[in-house]
């Protein structure tokens, strides 16, 4: 049977905590027995398919929620159904009981025989022989008698906040539960810390297909034993429905059970308050741990920091060192360069200076030879002009 379903008739619905649009409605359940024929040759065979076809088409126009074969022997064929409400269920009865099947096959007609199902869930019979015959459990002390009240797969996301959507929260789940009296001990596994990584695990989160929502299960012990006992006939043969809103309204199909395991017992209590301290001083040592580990590798990534800003630093001054040694051989190659320069100058002005001076000198020689020759010349002349005189 699904989990999970969409309600379309809300009007059975009894409020359980209408703040969080939660109610309670009531399993509308019915046995179909089909009585069979004897088989006449061999090889003959009757389908359950085609008797679940012929039951569906005789309850029309109303149908089943869920209708499957419970069991099956040679003489009849039995069925278990599920109809929206309890007030069709009686139509439903009417269009059944007593009616026949005509099969393509067979000259006998299928008689069919129906009845509401029992309302399933522990009475209080149930738990007081449990309590009575259990040899280990104290009815003086809270949680080994008749007190607990224990609810499996309920959706997590009705019993969420607003903030916490997938997580069922404890206040709400309290304020839900408290409708039937004063709650004593309240336990959600799935919120203990220790069992986080448990899947398997009791409490561990489960999944149902609709939706892929998250379940939960819940301990309640109440502290007065007529709370315990309105808690546990409330839930008997109902499923919970949840109003999502004012056109939208889910049914899901709890497990309502009394406790038989101490699980709010003053022992068990203590004990689970010894692990969750326990992994809570575990939980803190790995983050003191993770810590130290944090901090040793945050001081050997600065040192390495430091040690690659000291080796940046000196492979700069090594290059600042070089550029300088470099600045310093080529200004002395420029001074060189500009002494070798202003040597030469130096020379050629000598050399340009030497050859003045050497000009002038020949100019003065030959002005001097042009000179004693222009003397000789009047010497010679005086001489002749005295030789002829």
């Amino acid at each position: 049977m699904a989990l999970f379903g969409v309600c379309v008739d809300t009007s059975e619905a009894v409020e359980l905590f209408s703040p969080h649009g939660l109610y309670l409605k009531p399993i509308a359940k019915l046995n179909i027995s089909v009585q069979l024929p004897a088989m006449k040759s061999p090889g003959q065979s009757i389908s359950n398919w085609e008797l679940m076809e012929k039951l569906k088409k005789m309850i029309k126009p109303e149908q089943f929620l869920v209708l499957k074969v419970a069991k099956t022997t040679l003489e009849f064929v039995r069925f278990e159904g599920e109809v929206e409400s309890k007030s069709r269920l009686k139509f439903m009865l009417n269009q059944l009981e007593n009616k026949t099947i005509k099969l393509s096959g067979f000259t006998e007609v299928l008689k069919v025989k129906a009845a509401e199902a029992k309302t399933q869930g522990p009475t209080r019979h149930d738990w007081d022989s449990f309590f009575r015959d259990a040899k280990d459990m104290d009815e003086m002390k809270a949680g080994e008698r008749p007190d607990t009240v224990h609810v499996k797969d309920l959706p997590c996301r009705w019993f969420a906040n607003k903030i916490e959507k997938d997580i069922p929260n404890e206040f709400i789940v309290r304020k839900v539960f408290e409708t039937f009296g004063r709650i004593n001990a309240l336990d959600i596994p799935i919120l203990n810390p220790c069992n986080k990584d448990l899947s398997s695990a009791k409490g561990a989160i489960k999944t149902f297909s609709f939706g892929q929502d998250f379940l939960f299960e819940v301990f309640i012990q109440y502290k007065e034993y007529l709370s315990f006992e309105k808690a546990m006939m409330a839930f008997r043969g109902m499923k919970l429905l949840f109003k999502e809103s004012e056109n939208k309204s889910l049914t899901a199909y709890i497990k309502v059970d009394f406790d038989k395991t101490k699980h709010l017992s003053e022992k068990s209590i203590r004990k689970r308050k010894i692990e969750i301290e326990r992994f809570h001083k575990s939980e803190r040592e790995k983050e003191e741990a993770l810590e130290r580990e944090r901090l040793r590798e945050l001081k050997l990534k600065e040192e390495l920091l430091r040690k690659q800003e000291e080796e940046e630093q000196e492979r700069e001054k090594k290059r600042e060192e070089k550029l300088r040694l470099r600045r310093e051989r080529q200004q002395v190659r420029e001074e060189r360069r500009k002494i070798r320069k202003m040597e030469k100058k130096r020379v050629e002005e000598e050399k340009r200076m030497q050859m003045r001076i050497a000009l002038e000198e020949r100019k003065i020689l030959i002005a001097q030879r042009k000179l004693e020759t222009i003397r000789l010349l009047s010497e010679l002349f005086n001489r002749i002009k005295v030789s002829f005189c």
